[in-house]
């Protein structure tokens, strides 16, 4: 009898993880849609952002996570946290910010499509942290070549962040190799490193279930809180310097 109920309890444990585990498919199908309707969204509030002029000029690389998507509104992701934070502590000066993000970029698409504008700037302060799109088809010679390249292109006073964790594997795996390149490569060109990825792992299962938005994937409110608290102690230290 006893083994019985146990057998029966394990069945519908079973089944509920199931159900669950479609409910969250499904789900993150619709919040991919989502999401996806919000890049345009994001993309103007931050070319509208960089039309007010400042004392203090801020300029962001990166992807999706950069445009703040999955955040309730673009000022919450982590380059809106960020520039907040700089404001307070700027004043009376004000401050300039300029995310030439794009949603999806891989780091070969940041080299043809950001660096030419961030060319044309000298940046106060820059953030760099992207190379999450580029875990799908990871491969540890190109991800190399083109952190080289595109670091060699950034002023010395450049903060670049690693890559989140993960969480999971096999993409985990691929995160810890990449990011043992972005920190060989950035200690060549002597950049101050914001340690994204120890942020992140840190968080463990809260993090994994409170910290993402929908789609299973981009941070949340929450997540960005995290991000920025990787990036604002360098953040701070190059704003002392100024």
């Amino acid at each position: 009898m006893t083994a019985l109920l146990i057998t029966a309890g394990a069945i519908v444990v079973l089944a509920a993880l199931a159900l669950y585990a479609r409910y969250l498919w499904v789900r993150r199908g619709t919040w991919s849609v989502r999401l996806a309707n919000k890049i345009p969204v994001h993309s103007l509030y931050w070319r509208e952002q960089h039309r007010i002029a400042g004392d203090i000029h801020y300029v962001a690389i990166g992807d999706s996570a950069a445009q703040g998507i999955g955040a309730s509104r673009p000022a919450h992701g982590y380059v809106g946290l960020i520039a907040a934070h700089l404001r307070r502590q700027l004043k009376p000066r004000t401050l300039r910010v300029s995310n030439f993000s794009v949603s999806g970029s891989t780091i070969r698409m940041a080299i043809d499509t950001q660096l030419p504008k961030l060319a044309k700037t000298s940046p106060d302060i820059l953030t760099v942290s992207i190379g999450a799109n580029d875990m799908g088809a990871f491969r540890r010679d190109t991800f190399e070549a083109d952190v080289r390249e595109l670091f060699a292109a950034l002023p010395a006073h450049a903060i670049v962040a690693t890559l989140p964790s993960f969480y999971f594997l096999p993409a985990e795996k691929n995160v810890v190799v990449a990011n043992e390149i972005v920190r060989s490569v950035a200690a060549e060109h002597g950049f101050v490193v914001a340690d994204l990825y120890r942020a992140t792992k840190r968080q463990g299962l809260w993090g994994v279930t409170t910290q993402f938005a929908g789609d299973l994937f981009h941070p949340n409110d929450r997540g960005y809180k995290v991000w920025a608290s990787a990036l604002l102690s360098p953040v701070d230290e190059r704003l002392a310097q100024l």
